[in-house]
């Protein structure tokens, strides 16, 4: 028990500050009071140090042993630095917005909003989340199999495709009724339809000059003064709806049907096709892709990581009743996820 109270002494150290300001009372069975009462059961350290223990204790360690373990690991950089100094910005620029008529100062915010004291506080609660981070992404990279690396690359890589387009907006007012959306929206795609059968009139030789000049025409984008060139690009740079059906197009060959996506109504001709680059190239692109596709599916990742580190450390909780809470722990959050 000694031993456990030394480790828990950030915890407890209200119990400190009670116990050596000047005189403390006794209570009938040699134990120090922090809370006396008239007539009623006055409140020990012993009670308040158990009340804590049972409630607190395992998270506080866990971030004690996290953040000992993490920092040897990951010592701070310039990366982390700026990531801490861009979230404590954050912090302050939602406090002065829209917080700030509320508390006194940017202490007090944090105090009652986060538990922490200050800025310091703050810092050091970021710096141990953005470490597991880290961690978890490295445990995330272990669990991935040559096989899956292979299947993604397979399956989701290509090349750099280059594509032109002729977008038609639907133009309405903010506070529109639905039926004046409907009529705006069937009124552009009624333009971009029209657009279609003329870009079918023309022969393959044609189509390309001919697009470039319905582009200069109608488009409603920057792209327009350029004939609609939107230059080079790859899967996640466009809108899902357009990359679906830039892919498949071929080189020269634009959409007979228009494209509908959250920005209007698109046609889009296709004007080039990259190789798709070797697995050697775009492998490091590819596992961190598929680690992404692991944090989606599994919510209890960042637990398994820590848990993973924390054994291979050799943590061993001492204390009889701290080693069940954390097997509780341990079982709870290792469950494979439905």
């Amino acid at each position: 028990m000694k031993n456990t109270k030394k480790v828990l002494v950030c915890l407890f150290a209200v119990l400190m500050f009670v116990t050596s300001c000047g005189k403390v009372p006794k209570l009938s069975n040699g134990q120090e009071a922090v809370i006396t009462i008239k007539d009623g059961k006055d409140i020990s350290v012993d009670n308040l140090y158990t009340e804590m223990k049972d409630k607190y204790s395992l998270s506080v360690l866990l971030d004690m042993i996290d953040r000992q373990l993490l920092t040897e690991i990951y010592p701070s950089d310039k990366d982390e630095e700026a990531y801490l100094d861009s979230q404590v910005e954050m912090f302050k620029y939602y406090y002065e917005t829209y917080y700030s008529t509320g508390y006194a100062n940017f202490e007090e915010y944090l105090y009652y909003q986060y538990g922490v004291q200050n800025e310091a506080g703050l810092r050091e609660g970021l710096s141990l989340s953005y470490k597991r981070d880290l961690a978890t992404e490295n445990y995330a990279k272990k669990q991935i199999k040559d096989k899956e690396i292979d299947k993604y690359y397979k399956d989701e890589i290509i090349g750099d495709m280059q594509a032109s387009h002729i977008l038609i907006k639907a133009n309405y007012k903010n506070g529109a009724s639905d039926d004046e959306i409907k009529k705006a929206k069937d009124e552009a795609k009624k333009k971009a339809e029209k657009l279609i059968k003329e870009l079918n009139k023309a022969k393959d030789s044609e189509v390309k000059d001919l697009f470039a000049k319905l582009a200069k025409e109608n488009s409603e984008d920057g792209s327009a003064s350029k004939g609609g060139d939107l230059g080079w690009f790859n899967k996640g740079d466009m809108v899902e709806a357009f990359e679906k059906a830039t892919i498949e197009l071929k080189v020269g060959k634009y959409t007979k049907e228009v494209v509908e996506s959250e920005f209007g109504y698109h046609i889009i001709l296709k004007t080039g096709q990259k190789d798709k680059p070797k697995l050697e190239e775009v492998k490091e692109d590819v596992i961190d892709a598929l680690v992404e596709e692991l944090k989606k599916e599994d919510n209890k990742l960042q637990y398994k990581a820590l848990i993973a580190l924390r054994e291979e450390k050799g943590v061993e909780f001492q204390d009889t009743e701290l080693k069940k809470q954390y097997k509780t722990y341990v079982e709870n959050n290792t469950k494979e996820t439905k």
